[in-house]
């Protein structure tokens, strides 16, 4: 079994104790009222879009998210949220670096023997949730159980759905498609954006991820028999005929999206395997971004 397998099936597990872990983090995390940002790179970015969508939804407070090497200079809020599996990712450390005396920094990481834990004012260790892979699983939706859970907007039934996506077959013919479309609506387009990184990273797909309505504005002129198009949440009314009638797989999301991306996850490794490729060495992938001096 590869690293990125077994990681893949530790979910449920994993996202137990993020949940469990999240009472006794609270005041280490923003609290409701603060004004904040949420940051990553790759996976982590992705996860912060979910999140400020969650938070913000929720009423508990304004909440952007950037990539961190796009975070506006000069714009002011609380607290800075940074997720990283490593905690050496160049970006995040620099974007540390220069908020450091002006602004809360608080991080989701997985190991705290690096640099990012010295930068930070609170650090919540998810060492439980650490990986071995290259392409990110269990950290990342583990960091974001963590905090859905500070929210109050986690439930047992995310875990049952969890260990649903795991055991139940992979829908028929999605591992012979050539193309996918992954959508969201609110906090799940941040998902749909991270199941297409899936895709690409772990299989080499083609994929995509839009807004389940922006959709309709243009890309779902590719639908054809050949592709497929997956909801991560409840669709719009009308989306599934639309999608029908172009010839292309409509793949509805019954579980928590959270679970729908594990399904993914997996999707993707299938793919991979069906393509003779190995998951674990992603082509010019490292576990890391770590970028020399100019």
């Amino acid at each position: 079994m590869t690293h990125v397998a077994r990681e893949l099936a530790s979910q449920p597990d994993c996202w137990q104790r993020a949940a469990d872990l999240a009472a006794g983090a609270a005041g280490q995390l923003p609290a409701a009222g603060e004004r904040i940002a949420v940051v990553g790179c790759g996976t982590s970015y992705f996860m912060a879009q979910a999140y400020a969508a969650l938070r913000e939804g929720s009423g508990q407070g304004e909440t952007d998210a950037f990539a961190a090497s796009e975070f506006p200079v000069g714009r002011r809020y609380d607290r800075i949220v940074a997720l990283s599996r490593s905690g050496t990712t160049t970006e995040v450390l620099e974007l540390l670096t220069r908020a450091r005396g002006t602004t809360r920094r608080t991080v989701v990481i997985g190991d705290p023997d690096t640099p990012m834990a010295a930068l930070a004012d609170d650090a919540v260790v998810l060492g439980f949730a650490d990986e071995k892979s290259v392409v990110q699983t269990r950290f990342a939706t583990s960091a974001l159980t963590l905090l859905r859970s500070h929210l109050g907007l986690h439930t047992d039934a995310v875990v049952e759905d969890a260990q649903v996506a795991l055991a139940e077959p992979l829908p028929a013919g999605l591992v012979e498609c050539g193309q996918f479309t992954f959508l969201g609506r609110g906090w799940s387009v941040g998902l749909a954006n991270e199941a297409a990184l899936k895709m690409r990273e772990a299989a080499l797909a083609w994929s995509e991820a839009y807004p389940a309505m922006e959709y309709r504005h243009g890309p779902i002129s590719i639908s054809t028999q050949s592709t497929a198009t997956w909801m991560l949440g409840d669709a719009p009314s009308g989306l599934s005929d639309e999608v029908h009638a172009t010839g292309a797989r409509w793949v509805a999301g019954g579980l928590d999206p959270l679970a729908e991306l594990v399904r993914v996850q997996r999707l993707a490794l299938a793919i991979a395997g069906a393509r003779g490729l190995d998951p674990d060495r992603p082509r010019h992938l490292t576990r890391s971004v770590i970028l020399g001096t100019p």
